[in-house]
């Protein structure tokens, strides 16, 4: 290979970029470039050896809250997979009642039903196996499979009228995240980074931890585009925090470099990225800038978010047991007031396998007994701290579940198909009516009957408590402007306190 004749090339098609710029290119240049020009300034002198890091962060892209918000963060505990409502929060005698019979024509309207009921010749309604009660003031109905949630009934916000159109997983997970079922939008925590910024300059904005349900043992897959940034910049994509010995992975160095040769390295590693962006004048570029220097600034601040040894018993106490195994749901409630307590924004934590098709009983049984507890015991946690007013509080999954039972009803054992017509979720923190169900559905569980709740709807209310008008915050991407609710969504005011 000739070397010397690859680098006559590279320098005349060089040479022709050069040439190449005409008037309107060298404007359309010439202003974006007084934006670099800014960037530099933030960073000093390239040739400065005396910084510590440099900060790309411009601050949030809104400036200001469209109005004065509820809360600060987001903790978001999805149940990836489909919790049964009607075996959990939404009581329907008539079901015990009727159990074994057919789900009448009149009930299910002709509605779309999955692939993997479709065959089935019977549709047999399928009462809950679980006694439920009431509790607390409010009253609030309750499966005995949830006692510590009942104890804080009336700290939370139940709304059992949610309904989505995506009746599959992927799609519906999707739409929860991002606002479409098609992959590629940004997820709901990149928006909140990208448009309110971060408190905190040593962790990302927008945290994400897994946890999978000891109720099945092949949950669901989930895929890390639903915590990703779409067209936002990169910067903004969720970090995933990890129950291994590197919380977040490539953040430690290699063997036989140390801090001061990491500095020295991130140093050079900027000055090639800024003259790159005079050239081409990619935002990306910066963004990469910025997430080398959190990587850096992360490599003290996280061994020390996750280290819980100085918890006190009694903390372990509230959580579970659980609470001292990294990477269960129990462990990762613990890890999320602690990095909501240093200043993360969004949290978003995951816990898979509440698919029961099968064998509902005994699985969700399991599911219930690794999320009840330390669910309220983060409840309770943030407001003996005095972090729950300004907290916004986040329950539930992407569908319901069937009225009827897929597959043979038995009396020890019954399944239940996806159900995207009506399911419950609940909330609690600041701005939100505490001890209050929103929404009915009919005396089957099959259809809403008042105060439907879309999830454009859901996802224009929790904005809302940002201090965000979910219409007004968009992106311009392709020549179309977007946004989280795409065209739809209202505020669902009448959960508001």
């Amino acid at each position: 290979m000739n070397y010397r004749n690859i680098e006559k090339a590279h320098a005349s098609v060089d040479l022709q970029r050069r040439l190449a710029i005409n008037r309107r290119l060298f404007l359309k240049k010439s202003g974006i470039g007084l934006g670099s020009l800014a960037l530099s300034s933030l960073v000093g002198s390239l040739g400065a050896s005396t910084r510590t890091h440099y900060d790309f962060t411009t601050g949030p892209v809104l400036g200001a809250p469209h109005h004065k918000p509820k809360v600060k963060r987001v903790i978001y505990l999805f149940q990836s997979g489909g919790p049964s409502q009607l075996d959990l929060f939404d009581y329907k005698p008539l079901l015990i009642k009727k159990n074994g019979e057919e789900l009448p024509d009149s009930v299910r309207q002709g509605q779309r039903i999955t692939g993997m009921t479709v065959g089935q010749k019977s549709f047999p309604l399928a009462g809950s196996h679980f006694t439920f009660d009431q509790y607390g003031q409010s009253g609030t109905w309750l499966s005995e499979l949830l006692p510590h949630t009942a104890a804080i009934a009336d700290e939370l916000c139940f709304v059992k009228s949610m309904y989505t159109e995506a009746i599959n997983h992927d799609p519906a997970l999707t739409f929860f995240q991002t606002g479409s079922q098609q992959p590629g939008r940004p997820s709901i925590g990149s928006w909140l980074s990208y448009g309110l910024g971060s408190d905190d300059k040593d962790l990302p904005g927008f945290c994400v931890l897994l946890s999978i349900g000891t109720g099945r043992k092949d949950p669901q897959p989930l895929y890390n585009r639903l915590w990703g940034s779409g067209f936002l910049p990169s910067l903004h994509q969720g970090v995933q925090f990890r129950s291994a010995k590197d919380p977040v992975l490539y953040l430690n160095n290699p063997d036989g470099i140390d801090a001061s040769a990491r500095r020295r390295n991130l140093d050079y590693f900027t000055k090639l990225q800024l003259k790159r962006h005079q050239e081409v004048q990619d935002p990306e570029v910066t963004s990469r800038i910025a997430q080398y220097e959190m990587a850096y600034r992360m490599q003290t601040s996280v061994p020390e978010v996750v280290d819980v040894s100085d918890e006190p018993a009694y903390i372990y106490d509230m959580y579970g047991p659980e609470a001292r195994r990294p990477g269960t749901y129990a462990a990762n409630c613990l890890l999320a007031r602690r990095l909501l307590e240093r200043g993360v924004q969004f949290i978003q934590l995951y816990h898979q396998s509440w698919d029961q098709h099968f064998n509902l009983p005994n699985q969700i049984k399991a599911q219930c007994k690794d999320t009840d507890q330390p669910s309220a015991a983060l409840v309770a946690d943030l407001k003996q701290r005095g972090l729950l007013d300004d907290t916004l509080i986040i329950w539930g999954g992407e569908f319901g579940r069937t009225n009827y039972s897929q597959g043979v009803l038995t009396p020890t054992n019954y399944g239940r198909d996806h159900h995207p017509r009506c399911f419950t979720m609940w909330m609690t923190g600041g701005g939100i009516k505490r001890g209050f169900s929103l929404g009915e559905t009919d005396d089957f569980g099959y259809n809403i009957i008042s105060d439907p709740v879309h999830v454009h709807d859901f996802q224009a209310t929790l904005m809302h408590l940002l201090g965000i008008d979910h219409e007004k915050f968009t992106f311009k991407h392709q020549g179309r402007r977007y946004r989280l609710t795409d065209v739809h969504g209202k505020v669902v005011r009448e959960i508001l306190s």
